[in-house]
């Protein structure tokens, strides 16, 4: 679920009905909740299953992602994590837990970042895999942590903070979705990717053998381009980065 107050809807309304297609958006006005925005078509026919109009936390319908029992502030996320051994992600105010990836997500992650790996070597950008968090900022107040699948980066020695961590913001993300998992990189991570300086995002389909490839600009998707079969995709920020799918997915 996305709250969004009218102001915003109205200066934002095609991205809003791009987002509607996976996600339920609460219009608010004043501080109350005024309206509904969904996607005319019954979205659990494309395999979503949709989000909870209550208060409470998202709750995924498999194993593979399973959310936190309840939203958490920024500073209660870090107590949690500090000297845990699970993997979390907080997004707009709510923790989730990442299970063990499955064979299909290790395999086609392995394939890619090799391919990520001999490419950009010698480059001054670099790929890294998950488990590595990732903060993007909405603004001061909203912090989230990501743990995308695969990242290219470009700045990483000028934003190491003192700690070790990376602080700055990757270039490219790359999401293999798992079926519980699909609205979340399709929609929230989408829209939190796009917000937050990201420039190009791969959503990575390994049920339908597809892939999609979006290129952000000034906070909305300039382009996008759906990959399937045996065509081969192209990076639009790295000119040169071509993956065969028939490779990624043999």
């Amino acid at each position: 679920m996305i709250i969004v107050n009218a102001t915003d809807l109205k200066n934002n309304l095609g991205k809003y009905l791009r987002l509607s297609a996976g996600e339920e958006i609460i219009i608010t006005s004043n501080g109350r909740r005024i309206a509904r925005l969904s996607a005319y078509e019954n979205i659990a026919g494309a395999g979503l299953k949709p989000a909870p109009t209550g208060d409470g936390p998202v709750r995924e319908q498999a194993q593979d992602y399973d959310s936190w029992p309840r939203k958490a502030t920024y500073e209660e996320f870090l107590e949690l994590t500090e000297n845990s051994d699970e993997r979390y992600e907080y997004i707009d105010g709510e923790i989730y837990l990442l299970a063990s990836p499955k064979t299909i997500h290790q395999t086609i992650l392995g394939e890619l970042y090799g391919i990520f790996h001999n490419w950009f070597q010698g480059k001054k950008c670099r790929p890294m895999f998950a488990p590595y968090d990732i903060t993007l900022r909405r603004n001061p107040e909203n912090i989230n942590i990501v743990q995308p699948d695969l990242m290219v980066i470009c700045d990483l020695e000028e934003n190491l903070n003192e700690k070790d961590y990376y602080m700055g913001v990757p270039i490219l993300m790359v999401e293999i979705i798992s079926e519980s998992s699909r609205s979340k990189d399709f929609v929230k991570k989408l829209d939190l990717y796009m917000d937050t300086g990201v420039k190009e995002y791969w959503v990575i389909n390994p049920f339908s053998r597809e892939v999609s490839i979006y290129l952000f600009d000034q906070g909305d998707i300039s382009r996008t381009t759906s990959f399937k079969n045996n065509e081969t995709i192209s990076s639009y920020s790295f000119a040169g980065l071509e993956v065969s799918l028939d490779k990624l997915f043999a």
